[in-house]
């Protein structure tokens, strides 16, 4: 069965005007077309909708009955068809998939989460790991939002430039390397731990010291800044770690931190996610609360840095 769901919108006009003219009036057509129009919607429902009482047109039973029913069809699909809409917080109910790497899960994570349940405390956030591969959970719309150091290469990907880190080194207190101007070669000649999820031995670090002449001892390859952190506490190793998404966890350890002291490039920080959500409402709250989370911890990191 073929229907013109345009039936809907002038039944709809004709139940709450009561009359041909005012629907017409209101939906912007002649009263001819518009009595064209209840003629083939008596036609599909079987009902006479409206039936002349002297001067006036009453409704019938069955418009009566289905007239709320009708109303509330009609503003939901003027809800979805909205080319601008506003998302109702306060009754949304959606769970988020952000993929963020862990020091930034923790730097950022909480005030991401207190913000979306004091707006939307019927949403729910998924936290999840970065994969050690790179894969297409993004595309696939299994992952909402992730962070990411680099452009996306995708056509179908949108991003965000949030900010810039840098590198710095932590150590733990009365560390030898605490003792007088931190040089190249100092830094070079301790033990290190490196953070990879990969487990990659090297990283570019590496090869600023070899452009120096230089080759640092690495001890050990941790998978996160969080798993790094804690095993410099006790011993005299370094890790070498972005400044503003591990602050809170350095500070929180006790460790001391010391400019990096070879000359990197600042890492950014985008935000990224698929374009199938650029004119979605809710995705675009979601990506403003983790805008400014980011942001926030991006300014404390650097003035504490």
């Amino acid at each position: 069965m073929q229907l013109d769901l345009n039936l809907l919108t002038a039944l709809d006009a004709l139940l709450e005007e009561g009359s041909v003219a005012g629907a017409a009036a209101r939906l912007h057509v002649t009263s001819p077309a518009m009595s064209r129009t209840l003629g083939r919607i008596r036609q599909t429902t079987g009902d006479e909708i409206l039936v002349r009482t002297g001067r006036t047109m009453v409704p019938t039973p069955y418009a009566l009955e289905v007239r709320a029913q009708v109303h509330d069809l009609v503003h939901q699909a003027h809800q979805l068809l909205a080319r601008e809409r506003e998302v109702d917080l306060p009754n949304l109910n959606r769970t988020f998939t952000v993929r963020w790497h862990d020091a930034l899960a923790s730097a950022c994570g909480p005030a991401l989460l207190a913000a979306v349940h004091r707006q939307a405390p019927g949403a729910r956030l998924r936290l999840v790991a970065e994969s050690h591969s790179d894969t297409p959970e993004l595309r696939r719309g299994e992952v909402d939002l992730e962070s990411s150091s680099a452009e996306p290469s995708v056509p179908d990907s949108r991003h965000q430039l949030i900010g810039e880190d840098r590198l710095v080194v932590a150590v733990r207190p009365g560390h030898p390397l605490t003792e007088g101007p931190l040089t190249p070669e100092r830094y070079a000649a301790a033990g290190h731990i490196t953070v990879s999820r990969r487990g990659r031995l090297r990283d570019p670090v590496d090869d600023a010291l070899a452009a120096l002449g230089l080759e640092r001892q690495v001890i050990a390859v941790a998978p996160s800044a969080a798993t790094a952190l804690p095993l410099v506490l006790d011993t005299d190793l370094v890790v070498t770690v972005p400044q503003a998404v591990t602050d809170s966890a350095r500070r929180g350890l006790g460790l001391r931190t010391l400019p990096l002291p070879v000359t990197m490039p600042p890492i950014p920080l985008h935000l990224v996610w698929h374009q199938r959500h650029d004119n979605d409402p809710a995705h675009a709250w979601l990506r403003a609360q983790a805008r400014a989370a980011l942001e926030s911890v991006f300014d404390s990191g650097h003035r504490s840095g």
